[in-house]
């Protein structure tokens, strides 16, 4: 039976799995809401898994796209050019709003070429316009992720909830607003600040914990590391956000804890833990 818990899983937390053992794993253990990673779909007929996860039960919360920035980043470096890479972006709103309209793509910036940051902030600017309207087309959003400062250098050129901010804001589109990682922002004293300023657009959230990391992917579940996961998740529920916490857990098989090593155990945890977390978010007075 579906929980009423306000909390999906990432296919990035179950990387190892494959599709059809995520579908299987999620609707097992009660998860009502999954995050897409279009990655562990057939590039060359979706059709069928896509057919099969509408009949699953299972509620779309957000979607990674295969092609989810302007510029080339540590997942997808071709094709490089903005135009190329926002054609493929295309094809992958128009898919999911036909099987999934009112969903939310995540996005972001991807390296800015040869430090250009001034220009490649333009191009951002005009391709997620663009990409906004054809979203809101075909019934679905783009959700724009500024990441940490430690992925300056091999995925985006945004890092701060106030320059992803300016961003929504110069892009101006309805379709086109905040998702919220507080493994990216946790630090970050004006944090609650720029998400009062884009309440009403907030279209999804990221949840796991920090510690500092050993790998590019390695992070904890929540309410095990360091970060203030209930008063950062009070901070977003007061600005009227009644979306989805999603589970979004990168790890490395090469650690020795890795979380991807016994993804069952990772979900089941997680879950557990958020609603543990959860209960106390909602019994603030």
């Amino acid at each position: 039976m579906k929980s009423s818990l306000p909390f999906g899983v990432s296919q990035y937390t179950t990387w190892p799995l494959s599709w059809e053992q995520d579908l299987r794993l999620y609707t097992r253990s009660g998860i009502g809401h999954i995050e897409v990673c279009e990655g562990k779909l057939d590039p060359d007929d979706p059709h069928p898994q896509l057919r099969q996860l509408a009949a699953s039960g299972l509620q779309v919360a957000s979607v990674q796209p295969r092609f989810h920035s302007p510029f080339p980043n540590s997942l997808r470096a071709k094709p490089a050019a903005p135009a190329a890479r926002m054609r493929l972006l295309r094809q992958t709103v128009r898919l999911f709003g036909k099987y999934f309209p009112g969903t939310t793509l995540v996005v972001n910036t991807g390296i800015a070429p040869g430090g250009d940051f001034a220009g490649a902030y333009r191009t951002a600017v005009a391709e997620f316009r663009l990409i906004a309207q054809v979203a809101a087309d075909h019934g679905v959003r783009i959700g724009f992720e500024p990441l940490n400062p430690v992925y300056m250098n091999t995925d985006t050129f945004l890092c701060s909830l106030a320059q992803a901010s300016g961003l929504i804001e110069e892009v101006d589109h309805p379709a086109f607003g905040l998702f919220l990682d507080l493994w990216h922002y946790w630090e970050d004293p004006t944090a609650p600040v720029w998400i009062r300023r884009q309440a009403g657009k907030i279209f999804g959230v990221h949840i796991s914990d920090w510690r500092t990391p050993r790998a590019f992917g390695d992070r904890l579940l929540p309410g095990t590391g360091e970060m203030p996961v209930v008063t950062l998740l009070r901070n977003i529920r007061k600005v009227g956000y009644d979306g989805i916490y999603t589970l979004e857990l990168f790890s490395d098989l090469r650690l020795p804890d890795s979380l991807w090593k016994d993804p069952r155990r990772t979900v089941r945890l997680g879950r557990n833990g958020f609603a543990k977390i959860w209960r106390r978010v909602c019994a603030e007075k």
